[in-house]
């Protein structure tokens, strides 16, 4: 059943609508909320929710619970292909929880945040932007961590990044509803303005996995990927950052293990056939992010590896 979250007027007599679709079957209360278009260029979480929809409507009998699935929370971002809202410069992922008596986008995002209040579990689903390129992982707060970290583990991704509570940002969707009580994993993966087809697939695969834990899903999938993630909490993140601007260029690929002192890839000059920076790993560890766009410039990010 697709029903209308928000309706708001907009400018030259058309609405700003956010749907989602209500799938129920069975006897059980429990509920299970998968959202994403947060950021208008962050595509992956598309292909998820066609393929989730896909699978249970055609497997309805084991269905015992209710999933709702919201593809476009930032619809107007999506249609412009813009990261924010278009028109007001805004992340809406740096509004929550929102203020049902504030501006147009403070009014949307507290309606959002007490739909989604109460659900069992909510998937937050992002890619990267255009400039970085990242292995399926999950992100969470280190305050969460030991309720969160278990049901990480079930949804086929490769990492499982605890972040300290310095660098949470307490405005986004998924601290607020975790503030809430209500259980909030972040997903992040691929590219910005890009689908992956095999990301998407196992991360359908684990979210059917985690119902089927929660005993929303009647069968668990036959296999797992990746039955145990690297789990990085405290420092353990080292970031590679450039030193000179130019083009980044690189021979290898992220999910992968490389050795203290291994060649990430170059900045060089096009136009004078120099090499500005040879890129090294300054640790050995998981190469789980690197640069997909070859423009960088010095403080750029190029690179992140957990360290063993």
């Amino acid at each position: 059943m697709i029903k209308t979250v928000v309706s708001t007027a907009l400018p030259v007599d058309e609405r700003l609508l956010i749907k989602k679709n209500v799938i129920c079957h069975g006897n059980s209360n429990k509920r299970i909320c998968i959202v994403t278009g947060t950021h208008g260029d962050e595509l992956e979480g598309q292909y998820v929710c066609f393929r989730l929809n896909q699978i249970v409507q055609q497997n309805l009998e084991k269905l015992n619970g209710t999933v709702e699935i919201y593809p476009a929370l930032n619809p107007l971002g999506i249609d412009s292909i813009t990261r924010g809202i278009p028109g007001f410069d805004l992340d809406m992922n740096r509004i929550f929880p929102g203020n049902p008596d504030g501006t147009m986008t403070e009014q949307v995002a507290y309606t959002l945040l007490r739909d989604l209040q109460g659900a069992d579990m909510v998937i937050d689903i992002h890619s990267s932007n255009i400039f970085l390129r990242e292995i399926p992982q999950v992100r969470i707060n280190e305050h969460t961590a030991e309720k969160l970290v278990p049901y990480a583990k079930l949804l086929d991704v490769d990492f499982i990044w605890v972040h300290e509570a310095a660098t949470v940002l307490e405005a986004t969707l998924a601290h607020s509803l975790n503030s809430l009580d209500t259980p909030t994993l972040v997903v992040e993966m691929g590219v910005g303005m890009r689908i992956n087809h095999g990301y998407g697939n196992r991360l359908v695969n684990g979210i059917l996995n985690l119902m089927h834990t929660l005993g929303i899903w009647a069968e668990a999938p036959e296999t797992i990927s990746v039955p145990t993630p690297v789990v990085s909490t405290g420092n353990r993140v080292s970031f590679l950052n450039a030193d000179a601007s130019g083009v980044f260029l690189t021979e290898i690929k992220n999910n992968m293990i490389v050795e203290k002192g291994e060649k990430i890839g170059e900045i060089v000059s096009p136009l004078t056939g120099e090499v500005f920076q040879t890129v090294e790993a300054p640790t050995r560890g998981l190469l789980f992010t690197l640069r997909a766009y070859p423009i960088v410039y010095q403080g750029s990010l190029l690179a992140r590896i957990h360290q063993f």
